[in-house]
Order: C-alpha cells, then structure tokens, then sequence
C-alpha cells in the first residue's frame, strides 16, 4: 500500500524544508555517494517554536505505545537537542554521550544512570542504526533497559539491525548513488557538498 503521510507529517515536512532541513537535488555525501536528498535537522531545532511541537507528538508517540522512560539518551551531537526537549516533554532528566579520544561513545560529565533504567535514545535521523547501536551497547553495559528509539527522521527504508522499537515523525526515502553511475550526474547536474549555503543547491527536475 503506498504511503500515506498524516496531516501532522504534511505539516512537519513542510516546516523541515521550510527551513531547508529537508532538501531535494544533487548532493555529495561524507561517505563519498552521491544522493537526491540532504538532511541537516539543527536548521530545524534552532526554532523552538517548531521543535517544541514536532516533540512533543514523538511523546505522544511513545507514551501511546505505553512506554515510561526514566531517562532520554542522546548521542552528541544530533541528539542533544532531540533528546532535552523530549526529555522535557516526557518530563525525564536528558543525557547525551560523546566520543573519547578513541572515538568510542561514552557517557561523560559525571553522567550516570542506575541498573534497570528505562531509557529511550533520541536521534534527530536515523540512517543505518549503526550510532543509534553504539549508543545501546554503552546502556546495556551499564544494565540499562533500552525500550527503544525515537528520531525526527527515519531513513532506514526499514532496513536497520535495531532489536527495539523505532518512532519517528516522519520516514524520508532518500536515494544514494556510487559516483561512477550517478544519474544525477548523468543529467549534468553539479553535485553539491553538504554545508553548501542552501541556494546553491540545484533542484531536481
């Protein structure tokens, strides 16, 4: 059945692009692929007037599926502001993990959490899961029960190796291409480098 976004999701994308969090065209990605569609959510969240509402329906979301975390993790840094205003609309302390010097994710600043928390990750995106995986292994290390995550954005397609349950406001489908066989490039567009200012992006036909 195709997808049918809900009015809320209308809404929601249309601020995200609104705001040029949620772009279309051509796009050159960290990872070295090519791409039609560009996600940078903190040009979302600097409006708290936007972020407070858009979080408050992903509690929504997960008190509806019954769920009472005790905390709100968030990885540093896409998460830090996702997961305190979350955690204020749960109405839960909001921590954040950041890599060390050897890139592992940790918990710092004298954070800590109790064996048998339950705690929600929120992400602004999730893509592969493999963050939102690194931040669940440091919570399990600690005994802590991970009841799920929660994001902005969903880009997994479904395809994502999580073991508990993902809320998202709303699903982007966004296509990925090796530069040697991009048909963006094919049709002659430049490809732009994300952090790009937004008016040098060329928009699909």
């Amino acid at each position: 059945m195709p997808y049918a976004p809900s009015a809320f999701q209308t809404q929601f994308e249309q601020q995200l692009r609104g705001e040029d969090a949620l772009l279309s065209g051509h796009f050159r990605l960290s990872s070295g692929l090519h791409s039609d569609t560009y996600v940078q959510c903190a040009r979302f969240l600097r409006r708290p007037e936007l972020a407070a509402p858009a979080l408050a329906e992903l509690a929504r979301l997960i008190q509806q599926a019954d769920l009472q975390p005790d905390v709100v993790v968030g990885p540093a840094m896409g998460g830090v502001v996702v997961s305190y205003e979350l955690a204020r609309q749960l109405g839960t302390p909001s921590l954040f993990t950041e890599r060390d010097a050897d890139t592992r994710m940790v918990l710092r600043r004298g954070f800590t959490l109790e064996p048998g928390q339950k705690v929600i990750i929120a992400e602004d995106v999730v893509t592969t899961g493999k963050s939102t995986l690194e931040v669940a292994a440091v919570l399990r290390q600690l005994g802590v029960e991970v009841l799920g995550v929660a994001c902005l954005i969903d880009r997994t397609g479904g395809r994502h190796e999580l073991d508990f349950p993902l809320f998202a406001l709303l699903p982007v489908q966004a296509a990925t291409y090796q530069p040697e066989t991009c048909p963006l490039c094919a049709k002659g567009l430049p490809a732009v480098k994300p952090g790009s200012r937004p008016d040098a992006v060329p928009a699909l036909a």
